[in-house]
Order: structure tokens, then C-alpha cells, then sequence
């Protein structure tokens, strides 16, 4: 298969191109080096600098490609509103010129990076009156320590529950409102151009290659930096937040399981890609210090960042079922090999 990859360079797509190339898959390697995610370094060999929203610098790049894999897109939380115009201009417009000149080439087969930001906030329950979908957080709450959401009718916390790919979409910041509207291209595309387009919503990635200390980097990675500078990772709220972390090469697994499998079908889908392992973020800087060379114990500050969800943790069950991926590296030893692993500057 030829496949041609965006965002070549990053840490997600790196990994996909050297997994396609161990797989003997031929890879047109696209990035336009954005400087949010690379600094002053050069492009790596063979990598055409494109940038994706120039729908005229494609010409000849999609020639005999069989399929595309979509990974360039600005990233980072995109809490301010004066975000919106660069996620807009980079994951919109760029999402919209790719279809355009795929259509023009006569290349009907996407699996585009999407988020589990799409869902906003997770999915909760009571034990005794059901799911329920809360409000925001009131800032007097979180001043006061209470960060569950509260049962509108008995008022006791709310417990989490799996997210699945039926959920609402309720993007919460310009990031997630950006990859939103990426899925609703593709599906717009799907039935407009007659394409396959599969969007994996990946949840918290890490591993070697990760970004050091940017607006591309997670929580894993700035707890590992608290480390390295000799201070205690410093963790928000009471800890128990509950997430899904992926390792990277788990994430480039899937997107080669997607590329075979848009091959042969119609339509638009959705796919969770986590581990399936839910894991609280205390514990998240705990096996992190466990793996560092100088550990030390994690300071729980009772803290806040207000728009921070507090629980959303997926369900891997649709991608297992029908792409055939379940995550091989467990949050527990992936992140504290994490530790030490080389990121990049």
C-alpha cells in the first residue's frame, strides 16, 4: 500500500511511518514543521514541506496513493478564544483543502487523527438514579474541594463510566471544537465524494519521541519534567480524575490496523484508541516517579484548572471488535519506562 502520512514528523506520525515501513508499506512522508511542534529543527530526509491548507502545493504528491493518514493538526489545550483562528486556519481549513485535493485525485481512503476531547466530559452515573449528563463545575465547588460532580436528585457523587463512540459530541475549548469539525468534514467528504474515512479519537498519547515541555506535550511528560528539574510532579485537584493513557506505539498500531481496514468498506466511523486500562492522574505521577532516576512522591495540591474535565475514560470495545486493535503496552509499565525514555527537545 502507498500511503501518504501529514504531520509526518511529529511524535504520533513518526511512529506511524516507521511502522508502515517495517510493515514494507511505501510512505509519502508530508509536514510542514511548524515551529509549535519542532523549533529550528530541520526537516528529516525524504519529507516534503507541505502545508496542508494550500490546496495547490498538493499537486503531484497524491499521485498512485492508495490511502491517507491524516495527522497534521495544531494542538494543545486552545483555552483562550484568540486560539480559535489558528486551530480553525490549521485543522479546519487544512482538513478541508486535503479532502479537496484527494477528491481531485481520486483518492477515496482517509483514517484521520481525531481526539477524545470530542466528548467534553465523560460519562457519568449514579448507582441509584442512572447516567446523567452534569453541568460545568461551579468554581465554589472546586474552591472547596469538591470536584465530582454531584447526582442532581440525591446530591452524592457521581461515579464514571465508559464513554463509547454513540456519545454527544461537546467540545470544550478551540482544540476540541477544531477536531470536531475535522470528523464532520470527513463525514461530509464520505458522502460528497464517495470516500472511506475512518477517525481514530486517540486519548492521552505518550512515549519515546514525545515533545518536551510544549503545548504538544501531556501531563505524563511535564510530570517527568518536574522530576528532572529535582521537584515533585505536582498534581491538580484531589488526584483521582480518571483518564485513559495510550502508548504511542500502540497509537501507530491502530492507525496501520485503520489503513487495512478502509480498504473494501463505505462510510464514516468513529473508534476509540486507549488502553482500556482507566488509571486515576495520581497514579499517573506515581508510576512515572517510580521510573525516574531521582523519584519523589507526587504532591497532590488540591488545585485547578476551571474548564478541566474531571472524568472521561473510553471504551475500547468497538475498535477491538472491528479493527481487531487491543493496546499491548499497559499504562503501569508504559509510563514508567516513560521515565527515562529520549523525548525530543
Amino acid at each position: 500500500m502507498k500511503v501518504l502520512v501529514t504531520g509526518s514528523a511529529g511524535f504520533i506520525g513518526s511512529a506511524i511511518c516507521r511502522r508502515l515501513e517495517d510493515e514494507g508499506d511505501e510512505v509519502v512522508r508530508v509536514d510542514v514543521m511548524l515551529p509549535q511542534a519542532h523549533g529550528a529543527t530541520a526537516a528529516p530526509d525524504g519529507t516534503h514541506r507541505v502545508d496542508v491548507r494550500d490546496a495547490e502545493s498538493w499537486t503531484g504528491l497524491l499521485d498512485g496513493v492508495d490511502a491517507v493518514c491524516h495527522q497534521a493538526a495544531l494542538v494543545g489545550a486552545g483555552v483562550r478564544v484568540a486560539d480559535l483562528p489558528l486551530y480553525a486556519a490549521h485543522n479546519d481549513v487544512g482538513t478541508a483543502a486535503l479532502l479537496s485535493a484527494m477528491h481531485a485525485a481520486d483518492v477515496d481512503r482517509l483514517v484521520l487523527a481525531s481526539s477524545m476531547v470530542v466528548y467534553g466530559e465523560g460519562r457519568y452515573t449514579c448507582a441509584e438514579h442512572g447516567d446523567q449528563v452534569p453541568g460545568a463545575r461551579r468554581i465554589e465547588d472546586l474552591d472547596a474541594g469538591r470536584f465530582d460532580h454531584a447526582c442532581r436528585v440525591c446530591d452524592e457523587p457521581l461515579g464514571w463510566a465508559l464513554v463509547d463512540e454513540r456519545a454527544r459530541l461537546d467540545p470544550r475549548s478551540s482544540y476540541a471544537a477544531s477536531k470536531v469539525a475535522q470528523e464532520h468534514y470527513a463525514t461530509a467528504w464520505v458522502s460528497q465524494a464517495r470516500g472511506t474515512a475512518i477517525a481514530l479519537r486517540y486519548h492521552n498519547v505518550y512515549g519515546p519521541g514525545m515533545p518536551r515541555d510544549t503545548p504538544y506535550s501531556g501531563v505524563a511528560a511535564m510530570f517527568r519534567s518536574s522530576l528532572e528539574r529535582g521537584a515533585a510532579p505536582q498534581v491538580f485537584e484531589d488526584g483521582r480524575q480518571m483518564r485513559d493513557f495510550v502508548h504511542v506505539d500502540d497509537v501507530a498500531r491502530a492507525n496501520v490496523l485503520a489503513l487495512r481496514a478502509v480498504v473494501g468498506r463505505t462510510g464514516f466511523t468513529a473508534y476509540n484508541v486507549c488502553s482500556g486500562h482507566p488509571v486515576a492522574i495520581g497514579d499517573v505521577a506515581a508510576f512515572v516517579a517510580d521510573g525516574a532516576e531521582r523519584p519523589q512522591a507526587p504532591e497532590v495540591t488540591g488545585g485547578y484548572r476551571a474548564g478541566d474535565v474531571r472524568h472521561v475514560v473510553a471504551s475500547p470495545r468497538r475498535a477491538a471488535e472491528e479493527l481487531g486493535f487491543v493496546a499491548e503496552i499497559m499504562p503501569e509499565n508504559g509510563l514508567r519506562e516513560f521515565a527515562t525514555a529520549p523525548l525530543r527537545a
